[in-house]
Formats: structure tokens, sequence, C-alpha cells
């Protein structure tokens, strides 16, 4: 048994012909009247706001109960609307989280079971979706897609690609506009890695940082908005990930001894030892509470530094009176370990790398006023972003949703339209909205994560509901199992407890169920099975199209 999957390759379906057959491309034609830049029109659908941070950790917000980060503008989302407290990252690194935003899928689906070269094109991907439901697409910051350029539906993206260029001569925008702005510095003039633990305060003038340059593109275009279409605006910023390098006046608004000291669990003594001396984009090793602090330091200073900026785009938006018709969603790709477990960087099952902030905004003529403010335990995933924008793409906010069971309902004689049909059939992600609607019954219980090899030889699948973890190692067969409302912070591994064994065989015989679908080499005689070799892309992972 798998828990809310549905096989989707075979389909074929395209998002053209999810909207023909769903009688809604009518959707697709523009909406509302000419627009001035002081007071536009308000489309008869809601604006979006995908707001995206890289390796974010869940814990680093101060709605989350975090009371020595300073996230204002964030908490501002989180009290207009919910916070998801068991949001996750199901394959916690960039690419196979990008992977599961652009289709709505589980990692065995969209075929990306680890971190490798995202595909050119997936049958049906969230861009070309909402374009063909009418909106205009911008994105900003990190797309972390290949080819580099690819569009994928969006009217025109402004890339930070973080230094990384794919083809002879690639250059993003963000360092072609450095190049104009500064010709005589060195965009990479603080002198850390993109995976390194150590910490340093900008070197170069604010104005400069790419974290603002992704802020003021943003800024820039909402001021300046005159189409009568709504829009989807993606911001995508290339922190807090490594490197860890926030301007100083962010430093100075933090002391390293107020510091969490990383979580150590009584199973981690294998990942202290290091080379000495260390290396900067090293994956693991006890380099003292210190150093984990010092790096935690810049790592708070430059999510402090996103939450600013966040901050100026909300403000924005309300400036051109466009708030109130826009939904927002903040999330992260997955989390980061900052030294926990003397583990460092991503693509691990625990908590710190792979559990992720996800905050959810609808707009006012949605009502549902009475959730405002609350946080919601369902176990939620980046697969649910594509099905979530869909809901509100393909719905109009002519009135307002009241009934707890989803039902429209009349509201000073207006009617809100709920098409039963919109989340396609194949896709392993639900609407958020649905949660936000009160329609728990029939969620998931469980996530599933895995990740293949990458750092290291250990190759994991995992099951949350957020309450208790489930870890098998396929290399060598390990078990870990945690208790996940006592033991937050994972310290105590109990699969080798008697006193939970009954616990540990039912999230076993989970992970079977689970993984059936794949048969050998993942289960074999209903028993999971040792796996040796690397497995980084499914069988459902898309073949490159043929030229011509």
């Amino acid at each position: 048994m798998r828990q809310d999957m549905h096989h989707h390759c075979s389909s074929k379906i395209t998002r053209r012909a999810f909207l023909e057959n769903t009688a809604l491309t009518s959707a697709a034609v523009a909406f509302g009247t000419d627009v001035t830049r002081s007071a536009p029109a308000a489309p008869s659908k809601p604006n979006i706001l995908y707001l995206m941070t890289d390796q974010h950790r869940a814990d680093c917000l101060g709605c989350a109960g975090n009371k020595v980060i300073k996230t204002p503008h964030l908490d501002s989302i989180a009290a207009d609307g919910v916070r998801f407290s068991s949001a996750y990252s199901s394959t916690p690194s960039c690419t196979p989280a990008r992977a599961a935003i652009l289709t709505g899928l589980s990692p065995w689906h969209h075929g990306m079971i680890g971190y490798g070269r995202i595909a050119e094109q997936y049958p049906f991907e969230l861009p070309g979706a909402l374009r063909d439901a009418g909106y205009y697409l911008y994105g900003i910051g990190k797309m972390h897609w290949h080819p580099q350029r690819n569009l994928r539906g969006y009217h025109k993206i402004l890339l930070d690609e973080s230094g990384r260029a794919e083809a002879p001569g690639f250059v993003s925008d963000y360092r072609q506009w450095f190049k104009e702005q500064a010709p005589d510095l060195d965009p990479d003039a603080t002198g850390i890695g993109w995976n390194d633990y150590r910490a340093k305060a900008y070197a170069l003038p604010e104005r400069l940082h790419p974290t603002k340059w992704t802020a003021d593109r943003a800024v820039e275009f909402i001021e300046k908005y005159d189409r009568s279409e709504p829009f989807m605006l993606k911001v995508s910023f290339a922190r807090p990930h490594s490197p860890y390098d926030p301007p100083q006046r962010f430093m100075d608004m933090y002391n390293q001894d107020d510091m969490p000291a990383p979580a150590v669990g009584d199973w981690a003594a294998r990942y202290a030892p290091h080379e000495e001396p260390p290396n900067p984009s090293l994956w693991h090793g006890d380099l003292g509470v210190q150093q984990a602090k010092e790096s935690r330091r810049a790592y708070y200073a430059s999510v402090t530094f996103i939450d600013e900026q966040i901050g100026r785009i909300l403000a924005a938006l309300k400036n051109r009176g466009l708030y109130d018709n826009t939904l927002i969603l903040m999330f992260a790709d997955h989390g980061d370990m900052l030294g926990d477990h003397h583990l460092w960087r991503k693509t691990y099952a625990y908590e710190s790398s792979a559990k992720i902030p996800m905050l959810l905004r609808w707009p006012k003529a949605m009502g549902m006023d009475q959730q405002r403010g609350k946080t919601l335990p369902q176990p939620v995933e980046l697969r649910d972003v594509l099905p979530t924008f869909l809901d509100a793409a393909l719905s109009t906010t002519e009135g307002r949703q009241t009934s707890d069971e989803g039902r429209a309902t009349r509201d000073d004689s207006l009617i809100v339209h709920r098409p039963s049909s919109s989340r396609p059939s194949f896709l392993d992600g639900k609407s958020l909205l649905e949660l936000v609607r009160g329609n728990t019954k029939n969620w998931r219980p469980f996530i599933d994560l895995e990740h293949s090899m990458c750092y290291n030889q250990d190759h994991w699948n995992a099951l949350t509901d957020g309450k208790i973890k489930y870890i098998y190692y396929a290399f060598d067969g390990r078990e870990e199992l945690f208790d996940l409302t006592n033991d937050p912070s994972e310290l105590r591994n109990l699969a080798a407890d008697p006193a939970h064994s009954d616990m540990l065989l039912q999230w076993r015989q989970r992970m079977v169920e689970h993984l059936s679908e794949r048969g050998e080499p993942f289960v074999r005689d209903g028993k999971l099975t040792i796996r040796k070799e690397r497995l980084l892309y499914s069988p459902h992972f898309p073949k490159k199209p043929a030229a011509g």
C-alpha cells in the first residue's frame, strides 16, 4: 500500500490537455480591465507570490518557536495565514527538490532520488500549467534547472546561479549586473565557498549582495506591473545556503554565545572524525561547539537579511494595493545540518536537513479568516506546491469558503467557484488549501523521504508523520527510529529498544508497502533488501526529447 500516490508516466497527459479536459481553457484569456501602476484592477484570479529560500532549516523562524532568530516579516505571513509544522523536502538536496516543485510528484515518480541534473522537460510542469491558466510568469533568482536558461513556461527569468556555469560563456543576470555596477570588484571577494562551513561578513557593499539584488528585482517587478492578467512571481533566494556571508550589520544583530549548540545524538559518533585541517566543504566532522555557533551566527544573520528583503517585497504589494488579492507561499528546498550530529550541509533524513519552513497566506476574498494564525500539523511536502497553485489558479475569488467540509457556500449572495478537478489525478501532491479549508480526513498519514548516495556510501529511505520517523539505510540495513514528539532533536535512536519493537515493526512494514511498487532491488520476498549499488534516477525519469 502506498499513501496518496498515483502512477503517472503512462498517462502522458499534458498541461494543455488537462485544462481542456476540465473545460477551463477560458482561464487562458486575460482578466480584468486596463490597469495603471498606481491602481491596478484586481483580476478575477489571485496573484501568486512564490517565495523560496535555499537550505533554510525549519527551526529558523521566530513563528516556529525560535527565540533567538529575528524573522518579523516571515512571521507576519504566518500570522496572516498558516504555518505547516510538519513540512518536508522528500529528497533534501537542490535539484530533486526542484523536480518535486515542478512536477507535483514523489521522488520515484519524477525520477530523481538523489542529487543530479534535472530533466529538461517533464510531461506536466507547474509554470506551463499556470501559464495556460492565464497567468503571467516571472522568475527571479536561483532556478538550478537544465539548461540554465530553460524558461519552462515562464515569460521571463532573471538568474542568480550562485557561480554555476554549465555552458561555456554562461553569465547569470546577477553576475552581468554586478559587472556593470562594479567592474573593478570581484563578486567572490568574501572568499568562502558554496558548501563551506566557515562564516564571514560580506566583504563588498551591501547593495551588491545577491540577496539584495534578488529582492530589488522583485520590488521593481511589483512596482511596474501593468498587465491585466494575474501574475505568478517566483522569488528564489540563493541564501541562507553557504556561503554564510551576510552584511556586517546583520552579523551585529547576533551574539555568538546566544546560538544554540549543535544537537548530537547517541548514535552520531560515527560522523565525528574528520581530516586535519578540516576541508572547508566537508560533510561530516566534530568541529567543536564554538565553530558550530560561529557558523550559526552568520546563518541566522543571513536568514534575517532575507527576512528584511521579503518585508520590502510585501510592502511593495501593499503599496500597489495587490496584497489582499495575492496568495503567498513561502518554503525552502531543504535544510542545513550546521553541525548537528557532527554533520554538515544536507542530503540526510534528519530534521535539520529534511524539514523545511512552509508558510501559506491566502487572499482576503477566500475568507477562512478563522484559520489565520494557526499552525497545521499534517505532513506536507514540496510536491504539494503545484497542486496548491493550481487550486488557486483554477478558482475564482468571488466569494468565501466557509464550510469545514469544503462545500461552496453562499456569502452575501456571492458563490465561490470550487472546481472538483483542480487537482489532476496523476499528481502525488495535494493542495495545501484543502487543509486550510479543514479537509483533513483524507490527508496522507505520513510522507516518504529518500536520498541516493551522495557524499558517502549511505543511501536511505524514510517515513514520517511529523511525530515518529523511521529511517532505513539500504547499504548495510541499519535502522533508526525517532520519537519526534518527545525527542525533536533526534538524540535517541529507539530502533534497538525492546520497548519500541512493535513500533519499529509497524513502520518497517509501512516502508515495505511503500517500496513494493518498485520491486527488486528495493523489496524481495516482502522484506527490505541490502542495496550496494547507487541508483540516482528511477525508471520514471524523462528521457531526453528527440531532436527535431
